[in-house]
Order: structure tokens, then sequence, then C-alpha cells
């Protein structure tokens, strides 16, 4: 019996680049037919939490830049999705928050996802949820050295 080849170091970069690549084509396809675009989704999760987030923390868990950001949230805004409102802690800093048709819009848009998402079985969903959050956590540190 032949012995497999060796595994290459970038074989878990390009396992997981391929991961995130179908997952996100899979999400964009549900959130299209709710009307929503991936960068919109990850900011509306965000608030969904109802305790408001200024505009630095929702670009870092968006992944967008500032920029980008803005005009995103602008659009929601304009959507009626979402509303902005001076942080009561430091009022040099905005705080956005979701709109009660911003929240009903999420919770359906949330439950159109949730329905669309493949499970992997067995308790693999939180095998994979908590070794994936090691690796961040890992990569994260080892980003500070």
């Amino acid at each position: 019996m032949p012995t497999p080849p060796p595994r290459r170091s970038d074989d878990l970069v390009q396992s997981l680049t391929r991961a995130e690549r179908l997952a996100a084509r899979r999400l964009q396809a549900v959130l299209e037919e709710e009307g929503c675009s991936l960068d919109a989704w990850r900011v509306l999760a965000l608030l969904s939490d109802g305790e408001g987030h200024h505009m630095t923390a929702i670009a870092e868990a968006a992944f967008l830049p500032p920029p980008t950001l803005t005009k995103l949230v602008d659009q929601l805004v304009d959507q009626n999705l979402v509303h902005r409102r001076v942080d009561p802690f430091d009022r040099r800093r905005v705080l956005a928050h979701l709109t009660p048709r911003g929240r009903e819009y999420w919770q359906r848009v949330d439950e159109a996802v949730r329905a669309g998402r493949p499970t992997l079985g067995d308790g693999d969903d939180e095998l994979l949820r908590s070794l994936l959050d090691r690796l961040t956590a890992t990569l994260g540190e080892s980003a500070h050295v």
C-alpha cells in the first residue's frame, strides 16, 4: 500500500480558505433571497445584541475599513434598520443600534440563515467551533510576539 504524501504546511490554510469561501457563498445565496448583503449581515448580527456599538468595534467585527462601514451604516439608516445615538459615556463617540424594524428584519434574516446552515452532526459543529476559537486565539497571541 503506497504511503500518502506528507502534508504540506499550507494545507491547513488551503482547507480553511476553501471552507470559508464555500460557507460564504452558501450564506450569500441565502442572504440574497432576503435582500441582505454579507457585510450588512455582519453588522446587523453584531447590533442584534441590543447593546449598541461604536463604529470602530463594528468595523473590526465586520472586517470592513471605516469608510466602507460608514457608507454601509448610512444605507442601513436610510432603510430604517439602524439608528445612531451619541454615546452617553463618551459624547465624542456615536453608537449604532438596531431600530424596531431592524430587529424584525434581523430576526427574519437570521432565521433564514439558520435554516440554510448545514450541520456536521454528532457534536462536530461544537467541536469545530471550539477548534476554530483555539486556532484564532493562538494566531492572535502569536501576532503580538
